[in-house]
């Protein structure tokens, strides 16, 4: 991923940081900028990014699976950047590890909404970090498919890594 400003702050306004983010991640990865990546919704648990059909349709007339994938981790990498930032922690981030799985295909626009692992948590998380200066979290992606089901899932673990 893209290096962002070094300046560690403390945010007030967690969705001014998603709207800034995305504008980074725009502006510095041309795949998102390419795919036409949007902020869906961020809370401090969750973050969904949409993006149209158009730009990421494969030979079939559905989403591209690269597509798909990409905004998963996109969105992944994002939740947990924003936590970080919101505490003024400085760290690069990372996909360490991650699983896909495709389960039918996505005909028209798309999000991926990306929230902690049942087994992950913030505390430990920050704990971890506090005390070695880096640490991994567990995050589950989903892209919804049709009558309420998964199209796509991706479970990955990001690591983050205090800049020196």
């Amino acid at each position: 991923m893209a290096v962002l400003p070094s300046t560690p702050r403390l945010v007030t306004d967690p969705q001014q940081l998603a709207v800034d983010l995305l504008d980074f991640i725009r502006s510095k990865i041309p795949l998102a900028r390419a795919m036409d990546l949007r902020l869906h919704h961020y809370s401090r648990d969750s973050l969904a990014l949409a993006a149209p059909l158009a730009p990421n349709v494969n030979d079939k007339g559905c989403a591209f699976g690269g597509s798909l994938t990409s905004l998963m981790t996109l969105a992944g990498w994002a939740l947990v950047e924003l936590q970080l930032q919101e505490r003024g922690e400085d760290c690069d981030v990372f996909v360490g590890e991650s699983t896909v799985r495709y389960l039918e295909p996505v005909w028209g626009d798309f999000k991926a909404q990306a929230q902690l692992a049942d087994d992950a948590d913030w505390d430990t998380f920050f704990d971890t970090l506090g005390a070695r200066g880096k640490a991994r979290i567990e995050v589950l992606c989903t892209v919804p498919g049709d009558a309420c089901r998964a199209a796509a899932t991706l479970q990955a673990r990001f690591v983050a890594k205090r800049r020196a």
